[in-house]
């Protein structure tokens, strides 16, 4: 691996952020009115799982089939510390029991339950939107990992988690809101987050923290991290052989996925205004690995590109075909995969970045050779 490749940013990765930067903070807010600003909040909420997808799957080769069960944690705990808010005693003075939220009341509760009762603090249910997912994975790697299970295994027992998870989330109605989830959220600290100026100032939110997650992911792609996981995707047991402990390793970019999914979650929750368990199940986990895909599975700023152009497309399809655009969808997919195996970010590297180069070396050779004028006064 040559020097240059190891350096934290290439000149081609500046480049890379910058088209990003200038594409999410200035095309957009200025091309798009204020609900379809909006909507692209939300897809940038989805770009955090591709982001940490590319890191397990793309880097480390471990196919999760369930991050949406990460994403849902994380906006699980944003929604119930926004809905404590909203269920002061004078907004629910109406109910049995004031004080306590509308479908506690509904399902009979006379008191909140005690693992509720902490997220009424702001500080608490911003550690445990990172917190929760981090412990969750933790604990599904530390019995996945530790015995050595990979792979299609690895993939499928993620999506029996995901299932587990929506049928415990609707199964709970009383603690969780049940299959209508958590919704009429109002304030965060007293803010307004209904409002058209409120949306628009957390669509910038959410980009910060997204470049956010991206500079860590392209650290930890540019480290000996990095470089490790690419070995122990290609070849674990030499790896292994080497001395190194695979499934720490494994752990803690699983891990890693999970907080950035659990972000995405929580800002997904204040972007919208709600958490249901339909975010959460095996088809969002799908729908988000197809994001990582489209995009990219080898390049984090794709991925984030994939998760726009996906659920730009997913909305414009059921718009204008509400009764096709599953297939319009599933076709963008079999498309991009068969024509392009490694994305849009394949796409751009094997078709696009040599055209470019080829006409920067041109236009180069170009300005350093004398016209006639300069040699006609030389001779």
């Amino acid at each position: 691996m040559s020097i240059a490749s190891n350096r934290l940013f290439t000149r081609q990765d500046i480049v890379g952020f910058a088209i990003l930067a200038a594409i999410i903070f200035i095309v957009l807010p200025l091309a798009l009115d204020s609900f379809r600003l909006n909507l692209f909040g939300k897809y940038l909420t989805y770009a955090f799982v591709a982001v940490g997808l590319v890191l397990c799957w793309g880097a480390g080769g471990i196919l999760s089939l369930g991050q949406g069960v990460f994403f849902g944690l994380g906006g699980y705990c944003m929604a119930m510390f926004l809905k404590l808010e909203a269920s002061t005693p004078e907004n629910t003075s109406i109910q049995s029991t004031p004080g306590i939220p509308d479908f506690m009341d509904w399902n009979q509760l006379t008191a909140l339950p005690w693992w509720w009762e902490p997220f009424s603090h702001l500080a608490f249910a911003l550690f445990a939107v990172v917190a929760v997912p981090v412990i969750f994975a933790f604990i599904i790697g530390m019995a996945m990992f530790r015995r050595r299970v990979g792979g299609v295994y690895f993939a499928i027992i993620t999506q029996a988690f995901a299932a587990i998870l929506t049928i415990l989330i609707i199964g709970q109605q009383g603690f969780t809101g049940g299959v209508n989830g958590i919704t009429d959220l109002r304030t965060l600290q007293g803010w307004d987050i209904r409002t058209e100026a409120a949306k628009e100032t957390l669509y910038y939110v959410n980009g910060v923290l997204l470049f956010i997650c991206l500079f860590i992911a392209q650290f930890v792609r540019k480290s000996k991290l990095g470089r490790l996981l690419i070995a122990m995707r290609d070849q674990e047991d030499r790896v292994r052989f080497s001395g190194y402990d695979v499934a720490s390793f494994k752990i803690f970019i699983f891990c890693l996925g999970a907080a950035f999914a659990g972000i995405g979650g929580a800002m997904f929750t204040l972007q919208v205004g709600f958490m249901s368990p339909t975010l959460v199940g095996i088809v969002p986990s799908i729908e988000m690995v197809i994001f990582c895909a489209v995009g990219g599975r080898l390049s984090i700023i794709g991925a984030v590109y994939g998760a726009l152009l996906v659920n730009w497309a997913k909305t414009s399809l059921s718009e204008s075909f509400p009764e096709l655009w599953l297939f319009g969808l599933g076709g963008l997919f079999i498309a991009v995969v068969m024509l392009f195996p490694n994305g849009l970010a394949g796409l751009y590297a094997d078709h696009v970045a040599p055209r470019i180069n080829r006409l920067l070396a041109k236009s180069a050779t170009d300005a350093t050779k004398p016209d006639d004028a300069t040699r006609a006064a030389a001779e």
